[in-house]
């Protein structure tokens, strides 16, 4: 079941300050967070809370990478993980591991373990996380409040450089690859007030309504 669009309709999203802000040092891993703070009404989100909306949102990224370059940049899929081209196959600037999901009580999480790129300093280190969070509703508001958090940890990135470069390679990292992350990371979380989440594909649909059939049912077919 998903929630009817009328639901949607009242999700509302507030982009958060981010948590940490500074300058980009000249060496070792870096790390990027941007926070968007949803509330909807407890029956909106009851519906949407599951794992197959963790791995729609997870979707939802990366087509929402795919639109706002104009087709320019496209998401690769492959037996071991996926991959961002720019243009044409053969300029990967980045390429990952197979996603890694984590669900419990009141989260959900999706990572992606950077593997390589044109973009990376160093092979297989780092990761693309979206962390999924239930909050304490707001006294006297009848709705219900979750945070998503999108990040990259320990990510080395090539345009910093290293050695005497670093210094200059660093400030224009900020001013470029790092400032259109931001900007493009604060647009997905914004575009998640619309709620178009992208569909399943059909065979891991069919997984979790198999998984959400009861074990008697389940026996009999």
């Amino acid at each position: 079941m998903t929630a009817t669009q009328a639901q949607i309709d009242t999700i509302d999203v507030r982009i958060m300050p981010d948590p940490e802000e500074g300058p980009v040092t000249p060496d070792g891993p870096l790390r990027s967070i941007q926070e968007a703070e949803l509330s909807m009404p407890r029956d909106t989100l009851e519906e949407l809370w599951n794992p197959a909306t963790l791995e729609r949102l997870a979707r939802a990224y990366w087509r929402y990478l795919n639109k706002i370059s104009f087709g320019l940049l496209k998401i690769g899929y492959g037996a071991t993980g996926r991959y961002v081209v720019f243009g044409w196959r053969r300029l990967v600037l980045l390429s990952f591991r197979l996603p890694e999901y984590d669900v419990g009580p009141g989260f959900g999480r999706v990572t992606w373990p950077i593997e390589r790129g044109v973009l990376v300093a160093e092979r297989g280190r780092g990761y693309l996380r979206i962390d999924v969070r239930r909050l304490e509703p707001d006294p006297g508001r009848d709705e219900e409040r979750v945070r998503i958090r999108a990040m990259v940890s320990n990510f080395y990135p090539l345009l910093r450089g290293s050695g005497w470069f670093a210094r200059i390679g660093s400030f224009f990292y900020s001013q470029t690859q790092l400032r259109i992350h931001v900007l493009v990371t604060r647009g997905f979380l914004r575009s998640l007030e619309s709620g178009d989440l992208p569909p399943l594909r059909p065979e891991r649909e069919a997984e979790y309504e198999a998984a959400d059939e009861p074990a008697e049912a389940r026996g009999r077919n």
